[in-house]
C-alpha cells in the first residue's frame, strides 16, 4: 500500500485534491496586483479601526481621474459657450453700425390753381395713367442676366427684393394710409434701422431723416381715403459698382386718387409720386432677403410747398395752394440744397408734346413749367451723374 493515493477520478492532472495548485499558471506580478479593484487593508490599518478589511479601489488612478474630470468639465464650458456665441450672433450685432445712409431730396409740386376733380367711378379714365398698370403689375422686371460677378439668379433674387420694398412701400394700403411700415422695415439691412427708426420717430428735412424718402406715406392728419387701386408704371435696371455690389436702380410713378372728409360726392383728386431709388445688395443682402436703400429722389403733389418730410398731406379736389412757390435760394445756406419746391400742373393732363429729335418720357403723370420739371433731363429728381 503506497503512502498516497491516486488523484480521484476526473481530477486534473498534477492538481492536489485541496485545490491549492489549480492558480499554478497564474502569475501574481506586481501589475496584476496593482490592476485589482479590491485591496486588503495591512494589518495596521485594520488595527487602526478601519470600518472593513478592504478597500475598492477606483479603476483609473486618482491623479488620472482628477484630470479627465477638469478635461471633461472644459469641454462642457466649451460647447456651452459656441452655443451661446451662435445664439446671441456676435458678428450679425455689429452691423447696424456699417450700413450706408440714405440720402434723399424731396420736391413738393405746388399746383398753380384749384385742383381739378375727377369722377370717383374712374378716376384715372382720362389721364396719362389711364395707361398705367394696376398695383404690382406695373413693377415690371427687365431682362435677367448676369451682373459682373453676380449671378442670374442673384440678379432675380435682387429684383424680387426691390420690387417687394416698391410694393410694400408704395403700393400696400396699411403703409400708405395705415401708418403700418413693419413690412418695410423687415426688408432693410441691420445697417439701416437706426436711421429708418429715426426718421419715422423724429423726421427732419436734412436730406437723411425724412420719413417720406423711405415709404409713400399720407399723415394721418389729412384723414385721406384711396379710391380704387394704385396705377404704377416705370423702370428697373442692375449694374454692378466699383465696390462689388450689386445695384438696382428704380423710377417709377405712383398715382393715387385720394378722397377727403370734405370732398364732393362722386369725386376724387389724384396725387403723384415719382420715386427715383438706388438700391444696393452684396451676397448677403441677397442670401438673407434684405436691401439697402442708398438714394431716394422723390417729387409728389398737388402739396403745398412746405417739405412732407413726416408724411403727405395733399390738396384736393377744388382747393389751392397756400402761399407763392418758393424757389431755390443759393444765399440760404440754412436749408438743404434739395429743400425746394416747383409748381405742377394740371394732374389729369397727360405729358407735354416732345420735341423734335428729343426722346419721349411718359413716366411721369405730372408736367412741370420750370427746370425743376421731374420730367426735364436737367432736373435733380432725373439727372444721374456717371457712376
Amino acid at each position: 500500500m503506497s503512502g498516497s493515493a491516486d488523484p480521484p477520478e476526473g481530477t486534473p492532472e498534477g492538481a492536489s485534491g485541496g485545490g491549492e495548485d489549480e492558480y499554478r499558471s497564474v502569475v501574481f506580478d506586481e501589475s496584476f496586483v496593482r490592476a485589482a479593484r479590491i485591496q486588503e487593508f495591512s494589518a495596521q490599518e485594520r488595527l487602526d479601526g478601519a470600518p472593513r478589511a478592504v478597500r475598492i479601489r477606483h479603476v483609473l488612478p486618482r491623479g488620472l481621474a482628477r484630470q479627465a474630470m477638469v478635461l471633461i468639465l472644459l469641454i462642457t464650458l466649451a460647447f456651452g459657450f459656441a452655443v451661446y456665441m451662435g445664439v446671441r450672433h456676435p458678428y450679425r450685432a455689429a452691423a447696424p453700425g456699417i450700413g450706408e445712409q440714405l440720402r434723399v431730396t424731396l420736391i413738393p409740386l405746388v399746383p398753380l390753381g384749384p385742383v381739378p376733380a375727377v369722377p370717383a367711378a374712374a378716376p384715372f379714365a382720362d389721364g396719362t395713367a389711364a395707361n398705367y398698370k394696376i398695383g404690382v403689375q406695373g413693377l415690371v422686371l427687365p431682362p435677367l442676366h448676369a451682373v459682373g460677378d453676380f449671378a442670374r439668379s442673384e440678379v432675380r433674387q435682387a429684383y424680387a427684393t426691390a420690387t417687394t420694398y416698391l410694393a410694400d412701400s408704395g403700393i400696400d394700403r396699411d403703409t400708405v394710409i395705415g401708418d403700418d411700415v413693419r413690412k418695410v422695415r423687415d426688408l432693410l439691412a441691420p445697417g439701416q434701422l437706426a436711421q429708418f427708426d429715426s426718421s419715422l420717430t423724429r423726421p427732419s428735412d436734412d436730406g437723411r431723416h425724412a420719413a417720406t424718402g423711405w415709404l409713400v406715406r399720407f399723415d394721418p392728419a389729412a384723414r385721406v381715403t384711396l379710391v380704387g387701386s394704385v396705377r404704377v408704371q416705370g423702370t428697373l435696371d442692375a449694374t454692378e459698382t466699383s465696390d462689388n455690389q450689386l445695384e438696382v436702380s428704380s423710377d417709377h410713378t405712383f398715382v393715387y386718387a385720394l378722397r377727403g372728409p370734405d370732398t364732393a360726392a362722386g369725386t376724387a383728386s389724384l396725387f403723384t409720386v415719382r420715386r427715383q431709388l438706388r438700391f444696393r445688395f452684396d451676397h448677403q443682402d441677397l442670401e438673407h432677403h434684405q436691401v439697402e436703400v442708398v438714394e431716394a429722389d422723390v417729387a409728389a403733389g398737388p402739396l403745398p410747398c412746405s417739405n412732407p418730410v413726416q408724411g403727405f398731406r395733399p390738396i384736393l379736389a377744388g382747393a389751392t395752394a397756400p402761399g407763392p412757390v418758393a424757389g431755390a435760394d443759393p444765399y440760404d445756406r440754412g436749408r438743404p440744397v434739395g429743400a425746394v419746391c416747383a409748381p405742377l400742373s394740371s394732374p389729369v393732363a397727360g405729358p407735354p408734346a416732345a420735341r423734335p429729335g428729343s426722346p419721349t418720357r411718359s413716366t411721369s403723370l405730372t408736367t412741370l413749367t420750370n427746370p425743376m420739371n421731374p420730367m426735364n433731363p436737367m432736373s435733380p429728381v432725373s439727372a444721374r451723374p456717371p457712376r
